[in-house]
């Protein structure tokens, strides 16, 4: 097994993480620092260290995760701000697949699977990802059109996406926004261009995973949930 897909397996870090851990000279197999990340391993006989610790393979464990407004998607917040590993008291170390920013809430999955979360993160995949928005104004048609044709955000054009109107009030409007890209901030900065910018906003699907648990708390995925993840 190579290096990194071990790292990431045991969940140090994602396996693109992991190659830049390696390179870093941090990791020891058999006392031996190792500093090629494309190094071939045995992990029933060799010794891996990261730092000063052995690294062994945790069962996985994959969770959905109800985030509310105020919490970063991060392991740790250099401000010290809640992350979202302060709603989950587990003892594996597990990662955020993705990101919600700090305004944003709803479906979030953490894991320890390295393989997983980088195969959910690749814009390859193209996982169709939902939300619900607060917008200011009233959405006309041309606007509506302009959105799901794609936009130029940042010198680039955003992929073809969906925008539903739910209701619409005299200040502003609820709509279901479907996009299968993950740029920063891409749902506001989309709205912002339209001239409709966001209130609020929650994801409440990825892919068939549907948003089905009170904010703040979480549950482990069904091995159907998780069979669907990996085959996608």
């Amino acid at each position: 097994m190579r290096l990194q897909k071990f790292l990431s397996m045991a969940g140090v870090a994602s396996r693109r993480k992991s190659e830049e851990i390696i390179k870093s000279g941090l990791i020891k197999v058999n006392g031996k620092i190792i500093y090629e990340f494309g190094t071939k391993i045995n992990p029933e006989h060799d010794i891996i260290l990261y730092k000063t610790k052995k690294i062994t393979v945790e069962n996985y464990v994959y969770i959905m995760l109800n985030k509310p407004v105020g919490y970063v998607t991060t392991v740790r917040d250099e401000l010290n701000r809640k992350t979202v590993l302060d709603l989950i008291n587990l003892p594996q170390k597990i990662f955020p697949i993705g990101r919600l920013d700090l305004n944003t809430s709803g479906l979030l999955l953490l894991t320890n699977d390295g393989d997983l979360t980088y195969k959910l993160t690749h814009p390859k995949h193209n996982i169709n990802k939902i939300y619900l928005a607060k917008l200011t104004g009233e959405l006309k048609s041309h606007e509506i059109k302009k959105f799901c044709n794609g936009l130029i955000i940042e010198n680039k054009k955003t992929a073809p996406a969906e925008i539903k109107i739910i209701r619409q009030e005299n200040n502003f409007c609820l709509a279901k926004i479907k996009i299968h890209e993950g740029r920063k901030r891409q749902i506001r900065k989309m709205c912002e261009k339209i001239n409709h910018p966001v209130i609020a906003l929650k994801r409440i699907a990825i892919g068939n995973l549907k948003l089905n648990i009170k904010s703040g708390t979480y549950r482990f995925l069904s091995q159907k949930e998780i069979n669907y993840l990996k085959s996608i």
